[in-house]
């Protein structure tokens, strides 16, 4: 996800992106990384497994901007609600700003998880509205679902807020800091969704900017939250996708 810890620790850092092309008006990036798990608000999404993430983002010296990014994914096989599902693919867009030292950015990211799902599962696709606003090296967001949330029925209004740090030790290596809540709306069948599924995170971690446009980097993640939420995130072979976490990453941007 754009918003996986992976591409959120990168879009932080300190290396400024090379582009592929580039104009007065316009500009297009592009990514590509390699991170020993994938973990997005806490959660693993490959149960411990390797992960091969990319993208392209395109710029307007106006604030729009527009992009797309993609990684493999194992939780809706893994948890039997697909019979096949093994890319998570996001496309996003939106507008942002600076006035001096604040920022802020807006736009629509939309999740997608191609694949079969088993009669009667709610679609994992999410469509998210969100907002951020930051000042030097820190930054405040709020995703709002404005639907069925990564498989939760009846859950708009379900919301996630993210306070990050991004700290510049030297011009090459930066400390990371992330707190994360995740409040689920709705109900099925008369049980409330907060109750099951809601949740905190954390995330501390560093990167380092190599030649060539590669970075490196490190973090441990981990999560709280009651052993009925445990029960929620664990999947049918018994390993609880919450569990803390050590994740190494290289990327390279152009």
């Amino acid at each position: 996800m754009r918003k996986s810890l992976l591409a959120a620790a990168l879009a932080a850092s300190a290396v400024p992106p090379a582009v592929l092309a580039q104009d007065t008006e316009h500009s297009l990036s592009g990514n590509v990384g390699f991170v020993s798990q994938y973990i997005f608000r806490g959660i693993r999404q490959t149960d411990g497994k390797p992960a091969l993430q990319g993208g392209f983002d395109y710029a307007h010296s106006s604030g729009l901007y527009a992009g797309t990014w993609a990684s493999n994914v194992s939780w809706l096989a893994d948890s039997g609600a697909y019979t096949s599902s093994s890319l998570e693919w996001d496309f996003y867009g939106g507008y942002k700003g600076s006035v001096g030292d604040f920022g802020y950015d807006v736009g629509l990211l939309h999740y997608y998880y191609p694949g079969r799902k088993l009669p009667g599962v709610t679609d994992a696709d999410t469509l998210e509205a969100y907002g951020a606003v930051s000042w030097k090296w820190l930054t405040a967001k709020l995703s709002y679902s404005l639907g069925d949330t990564f498989g939760v029925n009846d859950a708009k209004g379900t919301y996630y807020v993210d306070l990050s740090a991004n700290v510049p030790v030297t011009d090459k290596l930066a400390f990371q800091a992330h707190y994360g809540i995740q409040e689920f709306k709705g109900d099925n069948a008369g049980v409330d969704n907060d109750d099951v599924a809601s949740y905190k995170d954390w995330r501390l971690g560093v990167t380092y900017a190599l030649p060539a446009d590669f970075t490196i980097g490190a973090y441990y993640t981990d999560t709280k939250m009651n052993d009925t939420r445990e029960a929620f995130y664990t999947n049918p072979a018994g390993r609880f996708l919450g569990k803390d976490s050590y994740v190494v990453f290289l990327q390279k941007t152009f």
